[in-house]
């Protein structure tokens, strides 16, 4: 089982206790703004989202990762790695995402976990590119990618909502991984 730490969180496999934070996440609204059609998701949804990033840990060796907060144990969301189905154009490929409670936003943590986890991609798992996916206007999500060190690449349409999205790459050749610090 993979765990990685940063000096704020730990990234690790999914626990039945974290379907109900997780679902409380998911029933934010203005945490859901940029992710597809803007829905909120159910506690059912957000069980059948954790088993299907679980088997994807499973067949591909890598996957979205819990987010826990290091000084309390409470789950901030979640980060990590996947191949973007919904969108078929990019493909083949592998997506970094992120997604925390609006209680753990402007802290940096989004950028703290998903650094870590483009590290594990390149270094661990010996990915040759990682790309990030936004929606135009997700302003947030574009500053982090630009602070992993992405590019824009693209813009295009999301089938599964026709909204317009932004894709933006880095490839392990350009790869700069930030010093480790202590955790």
């Amino acid at each position: 089982m993979v765990t990685l730490e940063t000096p704020r969180l730990i990234l690790r496999r999914w626990r039945e206790e974290d379907v109900a934070p997780l679902a409380a996440i998911h029933a934010d609204p203005e945490v859901m703004r940029w992710i597809r059609d803007g829905g909120v998701r159910d506690e059912r949804q957000t069980r059948d989202g954790i088993r299907a990033w679980e088997g994807e840990w499973e067949s591909r060796g890598f996957g979205l990762f819990a987010v826990e907060v290091r000084a309390t144990g409470e789950l901030a969301g979640f980060t990590g790695l996947s191949v973007p189905h919904f969108l078929p154009e990019v493909l083949p490929a592998v997506e970094v995402g992120w997604r925390l409670g609006r209680a753990h936003w402007g802290r940096g943590l989004a950028t703290e976990a998903a650094a870590a986890a483009v590290r594990f991609g390149f270094e661990e798992r010996g990915l040759e590119r990682i790309v990030s996916i936004a929606q135009v206007g997700n302003d947030a999500s574009e500053r982090i990618m630009t602070k992993l060190g992405m590019r824009p690449v693209r813009e295009t349409v999301n089938p599964t909502c026709d909204r317009r999205v932004r894709v933006f790459a880095l490839r392990a050749d350009e790869y700069e991984p930030s010093p480790r610090r202590p955790s």
